[in-house]
């Protein structure tokens, strides 16, 4: 399997988390619309709107990552010279790295923290696992990135920055 391959099949997988969480989302503010029109509101229907919405959120910024369309400043990168180019998308590169290894550490810590917390709606339903998208989407973000780098190094050495990444 090449990496390219392996980039498409991670690039389907993220997507179709992704329109899985958004149908999810649509059927639940349709149900919950309906439910309040017919004067029977769901109790949990504002917090696991919230959640869902969240978790779109963080899976869709992973997924962002391949397709290059978080915001940066390519321009700035674009305009200097050659060896200082590669330098500076190798630098952007390892920084958001690092940013989000820091981040799935941290996050897999507040879980342990979060693990004895119930949702005010649904009690039976820990707090740990509505946040465990936080260290989960930071690892892939991570993986997204180890995926795209070859791709922006190549690109700062031919002189244009990779669709939107320093």
């Amino acid at each position: 399997m090449t990496l390219q391959s392996f980039r498409r099949g991670y690039e389907r997988f993220l997507e179709r988390i992704c329109i899985a969480l958004m149908a999810a989302l649509a059927l639940e503010v349709t149900a919950g619309v309906a439910f309040r029109y017919s004067g029977h509101s769901l109790v949990w229907y504002d917090e696991v709107a919230t959640i869902l919405l969240a978790w779109v959120t963080f899976y869709g910024s992973a997924l962002a990552v391949l397709k290059h369309a978080h915001m940066g400043v390519p321009e700035v990168v674009r305009m200097l010279p050659a060896g200082p180019r590669v330098a500076a998308a190798v630098v952007a590169q390892l920084c958001t790295m690092a940013f989000f290894v820091l981040l799935a550490w941290v996050g897999y810590t507040i879980l342990e923290i979060l693990a004895s917390d119930r949702l005010v709606s649904l009690p039976e339903v820990s707090v740990a696992y509505a946040n465990s998208v936080i260290p989960i989407s930071a690892v892939l973000f991570i993986v997204g990135q180890l995926l795209v780098f070859p791709e922006v190094l190549r690109s700062a050495r031919g002189g244009a920055a990779a669709g939107g990444h320093a």
